[in-house]
């Protein structure tokens, strides 16, 4: 029963970042701004390619504060939550 509840509570937290995700990257034109105050470390090259993909941003931010994929989900996801979640 444990593992069960504990599963619901990933997969609705799962979820819940996959639509913030999806309300960021709609609107990506204006968030862009807030994220590369966030991030300083990358170029304007890594901001036209990342264009509000998530998967792309984690790895710019793998590649150049050289996180892990873990770290960088975390901190994209904080982010994420600190501005764009209500």
């Amino acid at each position: 029963c444990f593992e069960q509840a504990a599963w619901l509570v990933e997969s609705n937290l799962q979820r819940r970042f996959k639509m913030n995700w999806d309300v960021i990257k709609g609107k990506w034109s204006q968030i862009k701004g807030d994220a590369r105050s966030e991030w300083g470390h990358l170029t304007d090259n890594d901001w036209e390619e990342i264009k509000g993909d998530k998967d792309k941003l984690l790895g710019k931010l793998q590649e150049s504060y050289g996180w892990t994929r873990e770290e960088a989900e975390r901190r994209t996801n904080d982010w994420a939550n600190r501005h764009y979640v209500s």
